[in-house]
């Protein structure tokens, strides 16, 4: 199985011409509206025709999205099942649907699959190419020829019980289930990462920052665990919405009232449908509210963009710290991946990081998509979720890649600049905060000042003032208690302190030092 497949997503199809060419085979199909030439060989029909005449909007077919393919072929099997057990349809075709079904949901008739993602009508595009692939192939098994749709028929028996405003909003809930289900899987598998180069870099010490402006000091690890934990929280919120796309309408045919269904089949279809996918598959209470609620895919994705706009964060972070690598940060290495420029001989950019931000940006915007999506529903039905399931499913399939190409093309083998990192703390006067609780703010600002205009080290200078001991500012200024690895557990012997605070401050030299910090 290729890593498209894998992701939930496939390659953009180029246009797919269902013009019948001179002197090919062509069979004669019927709708209301009148009659057309099919190609002979194709599972798909007449509907499927015309809805490709009509929507070459975005050269994307359904069949880009695997799981969506997948998910229907669990929908119109778990209502073969249905009907065929409440008698509304013959065994011997049930068993023919299910079957065709089961190859569809192998991987099998994908080039059939030729309607747009975008498209009017609600998903009825969709829902007909799938009715009339499964029928077509349908009746190839049981030895007839495409088109003899007196034995088996796409919409009689295929789409029996259903109608596209039930099986659509049902099938895209499930593809979106499978979908995020392999998210969830790369994005705990990222989170790990982060948490083992948090492990790893645990007791190198750096300089935090706010603002972009050096703060105290902290721990690579401490920073690296923190986008592990970052993550494991956007990874609980994505969770919590599989129940929530397990709540279908199927069985509410076209507005939620069951018509042309037995009253006995939403709650019969849904069993099937629970058991083919071996998911916790739950009946809308409301049928009516549920046929035109597009709620659910709001709040999926609200929590897709959340998760994105954060891990975007974590890599603008990376591409920060691995800046320079001379005239920048310079704090990390991130794996050179590919030559950065085609001009300058030597140059590495941080390009994982940057494709995960573009895909963020693109979250962002599928996001004010759906939104606008969900709010132009009118009455009964939301005629706009085939924007809503391409928005969605590019989504989940994209930042599935992003996670997976940014754990093992980056995360895995960032390397830390010990030698730069530990140079810098040294040197840094962010180490003066850590004093502030023995020998007050305004004493430790005088002496950030002298260090800033001496480059003397903030050790050297709390000696020089016989405000410490050596023993003293080493064990206040270690590593372990600066980065708060180690809580600071029993008192220093202040008195000293306080008696050399006492002196700054008679001493008039002193004095006006600490005045000119303030």
């Amino acid at each position: 199985m290729s890593e498209d497949t894998l992701s939930g997503e496939t390659r953009d199809d180029d246009d797919v011409d269902v013009t019948p060419v001179s002197g090919q085979p062509v069979r004669l199909e019927r709708d209301s509206l009148g009659e057309r030439e099919v190609p002979a060989e194709a599972y798909w029909g007449i509907h499927t025709l015309r809805a490709r005449e009509n929507f070459p909007i975005t050269r994307r077919t359904i069949s880009v999205f695997p799981d969506l393919l997948t998910a229907f072929a669990c929908v119109k099997q778990a209502a073969a099942r249905a009907n065929a057990e409440l008698g509304v349809l013959d065994r011997h075709k049930a068993d023919v649907i299910d079957r065709v079904c089961d190859e569809i949901r192998a991987g099998r008739l994908r080039d059939s699959f030729i309607v747009g993602v975008i498209q009017g009508g609600a998903g009825t595009s969709t829902n007909m190419n799938v009715n009339e692939v499964i029928a077509n192939r349908g009746l190839e098994l049981m030895g007839h020829g495409r088109g003899q749709y007196e034995h088996l028929h796409p919409i009689d028996d295929v789409n029996r019980s259903q109608s596209t405003n039930d099986v659509y909003p049902t099938a895209i809930k499930l593809a979106m289930v499978l979908s995020l289900r392999r998210l969830l899987a790369e994005h705990d598998l990222l989170t790990q990462a982060f948490a083992r180069k948090g492990e790893e870099f645990a007791h190198v010490l750096k300089v935090g920052r706010t603002q972009l402006q050096d703060a105290v000091p902290m721990t690579l690890g401490q920073e690296f665990m923190g986008f592990s934990h970052t993550m494991r929280e956007d990874y609980e919120r994505l969770l919590e919405t599989v129940p929530w796309l397990g709540e279908i309408n199927l069985g509410a045919t076209a507005i939620g009232t069951g018509i042309t269904a037995d009253p006995r089949y939403a709650k019969t279809v849904r069993r099937h449908l629970a058991e083919i996918t071996g998911e916790d598959i739950q009946t809308a209470p409301d049928l009516i509210e549920a046929t035109s609620d597009t709620g659910v895919f709001m709040a999926l994705s609200g929590i897709l963009k959340r998760a994105a706009v954060k891990l975007s964060k974590i890599c603008n972070d990376l591409r920060l710290l691995s800046s320079g690598p001379q005239a920048g940060l310079g704090e990390i290495q991130l794996p050179p991946r590919q030559a950065g420029s085609s001009i300058m001989p030597g140059k590495v950019n941080p390009v994982i990081p940057e494709v995960v931000n573009q895909v963020a940006f693109s979250v962002i915007g599928t996001d004010a998509t759906v939104t606008a999506a969900a709010e132009a529903g009118q009455l009964q039905l939301n005629a706009f979720e085939p924007v809503i399931a391409h928005s969605l499913l590019q989504s989940l399939a994209w930042m599935t890649n992003a996670c997976r190409t940014l754990r093992v093309n980056c995360v895995d083998g960032i390397t830390a600049n010990v030698t730069r990192l530990t140079a810098q703390v040294a040197t840094n006067v962010g180490v003066v905060t850590a004093l502030t609780p023995y020998i007050g703010y305004a004493a430790s600002a005088s002496l950030a000042h002298e260090a800033l205009t001496t480059d003397a080290s903030i050790k050297q200078l709390v000696v020089e003032r016989g405000l410490m001991s050596v023993d003293e500012v080493e064990s206040v200024l270690s590593p372990e208690r600066l980065s708060g690895i180690e809580a600071i557990t029993a008192a220093l012997p202040l008195a000293s302190v306080e008696q050399a605070l006492e002196e700054a401050r008679t001493d008039p030299e002193r004095q006006e030092e600490a005045e000119r910090a303030q």
